[in-house]
């Protein structure tokens, strides 16, 4: 058994980065049963004491949350700094449970898991849409054979509103920051690996796109080693609210994840329905039980009591598609699988 994934009790941990959605992890982890307590830290002083009165955390430092006698990591801190902390963590002989991405690049990426793979210890990304109950229904039929040969697969991931412009030259970019989620998804739920792919991108949106040299939409056409074909959108411009879905259509049937009664959308047909009452807002409300689902697997990992369901290779492989897009887009050709270095 590694370092990771020792038998515990009552469990500690710490939490570094205490920003939107590391508070929402400090209220979940404050509540699972298996955690008795909780440190956390953060850049901004003030915004981990905010955290900590919400859930009866402690505040410390980073390199003291490192030296606190923690369990485990959870790390929700800004992009630049995750392969820095994973590394740190793992040198400490800590599992660690990172947001996506583990960095925006390649080198980056591969040198955070080699420090992981070193230590022997447990990474485990946040790719929240494993949990959710919708994509994992939409694997069991794929895996089952229960729509025939899957031929065609269409993902979607839109934004509300685009994000402040501070944030955009450090997102990595829409393929990296948005559609990366839809390339995890793409293999997860298929069980297949991208051989081809083909995008383009469009920046006519706000001039802080142009000014970051990202894009506001884009579009993939990625071919599957078994030939199905598979369209990724993604904007950040999506006024109606947050759409994110996957169809997947074979020859016996075809499903869709993500159309309910807060699907961000309006028939154009005279029966159909009008727009929902209340459509998603944001990422947070749509996938709020997949994010609990996500954490309760990290502590039972640490605990022994279940197998890393993603740990960072995962991460890379999506992250080697997004780059393959990023390269396709600028250089208006298709890009291999093989091009990318750390397949």
């Amino acid at each position: 058994m590694s370092k990771g994934e020792r038998h515990l009790g009552a469990m500690r941990i710490g939490l570094i980065g205490t920003g939107r959605i590391g508070t929402f992890h400090a209220e979940a982890l404050s509540r699972h049963p298996a955690v008795e307590s909780l440190v956390v830290a953060d850049a901004d002083p003030a915004r981990a004491a905010l955290a900590a009165a919400r859930t009866g955390a402690t505040v410390a430092s980073v390199e003291e949350l490192l030296a606190h006698g923690v369990d485990a990591v959870v790390i929700a801190s800004a992009t630049a700094s995750h392969a820095g902390l994973i590394a740190r963590a793992a040198r400490s002989g800590l599992p660690v449970f990172c947001e996506k991405p583990i960095a925006v690049d390649l080198p980056g990426t591969l040198r955070a898991l080699a420090e992981v793979e070193s230590a022997g210890t447990v990474l485990q990304l946040g790719f929240m849409r494993r949990f959710d109950a919708g994509y994992g229904t939409a694997r069991a039929a794929v895996r089952e054979g229960r729509l025939g040969r899957l031929h065609t697969v269409r993902a979607i991931t839109s934004d509300p509103a685009p994000p402040p412009a501070a944030y955009l030259p450090l997102s990595g970019g829409l393929y990296r920051d948005c559609l990366v989620h839809d390339f995890d998804m793409v293999r997860w739920v298929t069980g297949r690996e991208v051989a081809w792919v083909y995008a383009t991108g469009s920046d006519a949106g706000p001039a802080m796109f142009r000014e970051a040299g990202d894009v506001d939409a884009a579009a993939a056409l990625l071919t599957l080693d078994d030939g199905t074909l598979v369209t990724a959108t993604a904007t950040r411009c999506n006024g109606a609210g947050y759409d994110v879905r996957m169809e997947l259509a074979g020859e016996l049937d075809q499903i869709a994840v993500g159309l309910d009664d807060r699907t961000p959308f309006t028939s154009a047909e005279p029966q159909g329905p009008g727009a929902p009452p209340k459509p998603w807002p944001g990422f947070l409300e749509r996938f709020a039980p997949a994010y609990e689902a996500e954490l309760d697997a990290f502590v039972r990992v640490v605990r022994g009591e279940l197998a890393n369901p993603c740990d960072g290779r995962e991460a890379l492989h999506a992250l080697r598609i997004a780059e393959a897009c990023e390269w396709s887009r600028r250089e208006r050709r298709p890009v291999g699988m093989a091009e990318v270095p750390g397949g």
